[in-house]
């Protein structure tokens, strides 16, 4: 049957197409200064992603500066400088609430019909010891009432910006790569149980199209790394676990080229393709998640929650594993063809 490899061709189609040309929302890319001081008025220079500022939208821009959802600041002037430059004016309180004695604090920027960018710890607040009350107030906000883009967007985070894009490569290509060497680990046992040589041929091509996959993963993650982490291997410890996991799967082809007989090497691959992917989970799911790392998803915390896909991105994300899969999937059939025509063609 064809339909599932023009099913993947369309799905990937759509990834790259999507992927690449849905644009990213609006947000905060940086904010000066950066220490700040209770009691002062404060003139915040704002640089913002994707945001199309004019003067007639102004006086419609709301901002303010919030601690936590029962102290916030409202700005008293919202200035447009340029197109992406805007200057917001404060207020501060000279302190700051149950005895703090410095806090950082949330900038939230309330755009008309373009989006409400948010930046956690866009500020740190020193409480001023000589102000005890008057002056500004922290005051309870409702902020239930924001702009939303109408335009579909990806979420804009700070420091990925438009590599965020990567994540349908990057990391749907390490799914995908799981998938199909479950694949390769459920031939491998029928091979140990029926000595199918037709079945360690797919088997072997299963794995190494995984193989390809992770490789091209740990490509694109380095790619990604030099942009948003400064260089491509810093040694983090999903990096190193991951280069640890591929040379053991290295090994995996290194053996069966060095046995001759093809049931001998097809009982042999087995067995280590049992063992590698055995020990592939926890080097790639386990030990990074206990450990501290660069990487979403380290310290115990679950990966692809709220904070790293929104809903449009599952639009993308989701059908990219399942195209990466797919196609996997289609490669390792025509290897596995053109290995057995070998054996037909040894065998007379």
């Amino acid at each position: 049957m064809k339909w599932w490899k023009i099913l993947a061709f369309i799905i990937l189609l759509y990834v790259h197409i999507a992927g690449l040309l849905i644009p990213i929302g609006v947000g905060i890319t940086n904010v000066s200064p950066f220490q700040v001081k209770g009691g002062e008025n404060l003139e915040l220079q704002i640089t913002t992603y994707n945001a199309d500022l004019n003067k007639e939208t102004e006086l419609e821009i709301r901002s303010w500066l919030k601690m936590d959802d029962d102290h916030l600041i409202e700005s008293t002037a919202n200035i447009v400088e340029d197109r992406n430059q805007l200057k917001l004016n404060f207020d501060l309180p000279g302190y700051l609430p149950d005895d703090k004695t410095s806090t950082d604090l949330t900038l939230i920027v309330d755009i008309p019909d373009q989006g409400t960018p948010v930046l956690p710890r866009a500020l740190f607040l020193s409480a001023d010891s000589t102000v005890l009350s008057g002056g500004a107030e922290w005051k309870n906000i409702d902020l239930t009432h924001l702009n939303v883009s109408s335009i579909t967007h990806f979420p804009y985070r700070a420091i990925l910006q438009e590599t965020i894009r990567n994540t349908y490569f990057h990391v749907s290509l390490w799914l995908s790569m799981m998938i199909i060497l479950t694949g390769a680990v459920i031939y491998s046992i029928s091979f140990l149980r029926n000595k199918n040589l037709g079945t360690d041929s797919m088997a072997s091509s299963l794995t190494e199209v995984g193989f390809l996959f992770g490789i091209l993963g740990l490509t694109t993650g380095m790619i990604w790394a030099k942009y948003t982490w400064g260089k491509a291997w810093s040694w983090d410890i999903k990096q190193t676990t991951t280069a640890i996991a591929l040379l053991i799967y290295a090994a995996y082809f290194l053996l069966r080229n060095t046995v001759a007989d093809p049931y001998r090497k097809g009982q042999l691959s087995a067995v280590f393709n049992i063992f590698a992917f055995i020990v592939l989970i926890p080097l790639l799911y386990i030990i990074p998640r206990m450990s501290d790392s660069l990487h979403p998803g380290s310290g115990g915390n679950p990966a692809m929650g709220g904070e790293d896909l929104d809903s449009t991105m599952r639009m993308v994300f989701y059908p990219a594993v399942i195209g990466w899969a797919l196609a996997g999937i289609w490669i390792s059939q025509i290897l596995s063809r053109i290995k057995n025509i070998r054996i037909i063609l040894r065998n007379g």
